[in-house]
């Protein structure tokens, strides 16, 4: 698969954010598009996401866009079960398909629907595998579902030095929401 770079952090609810057109959602992208960009010069051709609402989607909607500039960046999407939308509003339905018709590699890992949390363990595992480096929005001052995904890729990183973790906390997002406003100015 070549070099590859998965991303996750936080879920929308985890960050109160409800709408796709909320403001906050524009800086977290931009964070994100900073650190791929910067991966793409050093090699990235894929990134990795499990599909879920939040940080991930986001993170797929930055690498469609930076496709125009970047052709060769590919987006893959390996969903740790079987319709792990099914209990999502019309709305995230539509906008998840939506992503989903536009990567260029979508695969279930596991053949069943949600049975266990030792699904996301086995796609933690796996995504950890395949990747050489991570992109999280995760601040250590605000528990939440990213954190499991952090420690497992810090232990990865004890074994394997060169593994790069790029993390994105909520002291970066307020430089880039000053940034863009500098920008405006």
């Amino acid at each position: 698969m070549g070099n590859v770079a998965c991303i996750t952090g936080y879920k929308s609810f985890e960050l109160g954010i409800f709408k796709q057109d909320d403001k906050a959602v524009y800086y977290i992208k931009r964070a994100i598009e900073k650190e791929l960009v910067s991966l793409v010069d050093e090699g990235l051709e894929w990134v990795l996401i499990s599909g879920q609402l939040g940080v991930e989607l986001w993170g797929a909607e930055v690498v469609l866009e930076l496709q125009e500039d970047y052709p060769d960046l590919k987006l893959a999407v390996l969903t740790p079960f079987i319709s792990q939308e099914e209990n999502w509003n019309d709305q995230n339905k539509e906008y998840y398909e939506l992503i989903l018709s536009q990567a260029d590699f979508v695969k279930t890992i596991s053949k069943d629907p949600y049975k266990n949390p030792q699904q996301f363990r086995n796609k933690n595992q796996l995504f950890l595998q395949k990747s050489q480096s991570l992109v999280i929005l995760f601040d250590e001052e605000k528990e939440g579902s990213p954190k499991y995904f952090y420690d497992e890729a810090k232990k990865k990183k004890e074994t394997n030095p060169s593994f790069d973790i790029r993390t994105i906390s909520f002291h970066d997002l307020q430089w880039i929401v000053e940034e863009e406003q500098w920008k405006k100015d």
